[in-house]
């Protein structure tokens, strides 16, 4: 190949071997370095990793797709963050099942996009028989929905479909300023980026009360809407939550549902962590009511273990999606015959997400989807007995997912002492790259988190995990002592 004027290869059928080449060479790099990973990621210095990719120079290609996936397998693989590691502990991160990792590299060489019938026949009504399944699942006896990006995009859209109904249901006109989105203080972030982004005013977002555990209370949320309504204020959407980010925790769905139902209230269910509960065999339960939503959000990026994106906005009745349709001649006229996926959907370009989930389906079925959710809760309910037992653990919250949010505060450390050291013990196990796991703040305090994610991960490997964290906190706060101390004798 010429390396002064190197060509641009573009996928077509009189490439099919250099398609075959090249991809099975960047996927046998990264299976050798999937099989030797032994920690979740490496120990090398942020400033190493901005300086190699700063010493990048764009303008000068290496001449070949084979040195290119070499230099990418030595910059970025070597160096990338391994969510299937036992140490992996931070986020809502999932390791992927392996039929939905060989459907993206489908996706990745057939290229579709599911926005016009014309561009993707068989991909939209692949799209339409997932979302029917999923929708069957919530409980929805004759549903509908669209895959998104993911769960900011699908509560986005949600209380778009929200906001139309509030102000165009034959109802008295009411302007934006008026209407009111109840949720609580542990609601995804992206509830209240939303309702910027659709023009509502900051306090449109009202924070209902909670539980000690963080769950919205029914009867504070009957009470929030009353006093709106006394104010001269819309009700335009309860956001109940399956799954809060940090506490792990469900709202009461059923509850909630009743107060909706008898004020007229749109009902969105945030189930994008707790999607998972759908198809477990044990613990489906946590998410009764969740069939009395108007809409719900899954991201099966999380815990239906597919690669990213892939998630979905769910609606009860077809004929909220329509609320935001909008059509173009060229594209999407009203007149199409043809079942247009654009017609229901915010992005018009959009990845054919939902064949990775038909590929595991078809692969491993529900059950065992459902099984290894249920894993990964019964390890994350043995590591919080253990974090109650620990001499040096403090356990902060219960939760009803996968979630273990506590402080290392042994006997003799202070409250200020113990607050002071949770982002620096986060930063030093980050640079060390041996256990990851997250900081966040919990009634005010700051705290450490672990998010457990992976069904192969044992409540032994997490203990050890954990004795790692406490070692480590020991470690950075003798060494404060010490600091203080010498620093105490200098003056």
């Amino acid at each position: 190949m010429n390396s002064v004027n190197p060509l641009l290869e573009i996928l077509t059928s009189d490439r099919a071997h250099r398609y075959r080449a090249v991809v099975r060479g960047a996927v046998d790099r990264t299976a050798d370095r999937l099989a030797a990973v032994t920690t979740p990621t490496t120990d090398t210095p942020a400033p190493v990793l901005r300086e190699r990719v700063a010493a990048v120079d764009l303008d000068r290609p290496l001449g070949s797709a084979e040195a290119a996936v070499a230099e990418v397998d030595a910059l970025v693989t070597a160096e990338t963050v391994w969510f299937h590691d036992p140490g992996y502990l931070a986020h809502l991160n999932c390791p992927v099942a392996v039929p939905a990792v060989a459907a993206e590299a489908v996706l990745a060489a057939v290229n579709p996009s599911v926005d016009t019938w014309d561009q993707s026949r068989i991909g939209t009504e692949v799209e339409r028989r997932v979302v029917s399944w999923v929708t069957e699942t919530i409980g929805f006896t004759a549903g509908d929905g669209v895959f998104t990006s993911g769960g900011t995009q699908s509560n986005l859209h949600a209380l778009l479909l929200a906001r139309q109904a509030a102000t165009t249901d034959g109802r008295r006109p009411t302007a934006l300023d008026d209407l009111v989105v109840f949720a609580t203080a542990s609601s995804h972030f992206s509830v209240r980026k939303s309702a910027m982004l659709l023009g509502l005013p900051e306090r449109a977002v009202v924070d209902v009360a909670t539980d000690t555990a963080g769950r919205m209370l029914p009867d504070a949320l009957a009470h929030a809407i009353a006093e709106a309504r006394r104010a001269g204020r819309a009700s335009m959407a309860v956001v109940a939550t399956a799954g809060t980010t940090d506490r792990g925790c469900i709202d009461p769905l059923e509850p909630i549902a009743d107060v909706c139902d008898l004020e007229d209230v749109w009902l969105h269910v945030d189930a994008a962590y707790g999607c998972g509960l759908l198809v477990s065999p044990t613990r489906r339960h946590l998410l009764d009511g969740i069939e009395r939503a108007r809409s719900v959000t899954a991201d099966f990026h999380k815990s239906f273990f597919q690669p990213v994106s892939s998630s979905a906005l769910l609606v009860r009745d077809p004929v909220d999606l329509r609320r935001a349709s909008w059509h173009a001649d060229y594209l999407n006229p009203e007149d199409a015959d043809e079942p247009n996926q654009v017609d229901k959907s915010l992005q018009t370009t959009r990845r054919f997400d939902a064949l990775k989930l038909w590929t595991t389906l078809r692969a491993s079925g529900a059950p065992a989807i459902g099984r290894a959710f249920d894993a990964v809760l019964d390890v994350t309910e043995q590591v919080h007995d253990h974090v109650r037992r620990h001499p040096g653990l403090v356990l902060l919250a219960p939760t009803q997912l996968s979630t273990v949010l506590f402080r290392w505060q042994p006997d003799g450390v202070s409250d200020a002492e113990a607050d002071a050291l949770v982002a620096p013990l986060r930063a030093t196990l980050l640079a060390e790259g041996r256990v990851l796991i997250a900081k966040t703040v919990v009634d005010g305090r700051p705290a450490s988190k672990l998010t457990l994610l992976n069904p192969e991960t044992t409540a032994e490997q997490v203990v050890a995990s954990l004795d790692h964290v406490v070692a480590t906190a020991e470690r950075l706060h003798e060494a404060h002592a010490r600091s203080t101390e010498t620093t105490g004798a200098t003056r």
